[in-house]
């Protein structure tokens, strides 16, 4: 299995992309992760940005599998543990198909996303910004994996 985490905002500072190379170098071959970043669609002043989150919602859905095991990460999801998701990894490496995390744009996932996602995780209920969501999602990827293995990293 391969995780493959599909995130909105291909502008992201620097320091977001080496802390998650980071996490997927600790990783290794043990848990191959990946990043795909849609462009945000496009705003206008002022605008609500609707059609921009209905833009790329379409472009999440394209880089989806049918197979695709997808968790929306939304704060109006599921709150769950490490050791939640250290359960919820492992029976996804079991069944075989990848499993994909999505991280919308500054106006959320679409519809769309959320209907066809398989889970609904809420990493808080505060409102996070996106490079960031990407950082805590590395984190705990990595995090939940040394569960698994046993590594001294997680202290519970």
């Amino acid at each position: 299995m391969r995780v493959r985490i599909i995130a909105v905002g291909d502008r992201m500072p620097a320091w977001v992309s080496e802390v998650c190379a980071d996490y997927v170098r600790r990783l290794g071959t043990k848990l191959k992760v990946s990043l795909v970043e849609i462009p945000a669609g496009p705003r206008g002043r002022g605008g609500s940005g609707l059609r921009a989150v209905e833009i790329e919602g379409e472009r999440i859905l394209a880089e989806l599998k049918p197979s695709d095991y997808l968790i929306a990460l939304d704060e109006r999801g599921k709150e769950i543990s490490t050791v939640e998701l250290a359960r919820r990894l492992a029976e996804r490496m079991q069944s075989g198909p990848d499993t994909v995390f999505t991280i919308g744009g500054p106006d959320g996932l679409a519809e769309a996303v959320r209907v066809r996602s398989d889970f609904t995780w809420s990493l808080s209920r505060l409102t996070l910004p996106h490079a960031l969501v990407r950082v805590l999602l590395a984190e705990q990827l990595y995090r939940a994996h040394t569960v698994l293995s046993g590594h001294p990293y997680h202290r519970a």
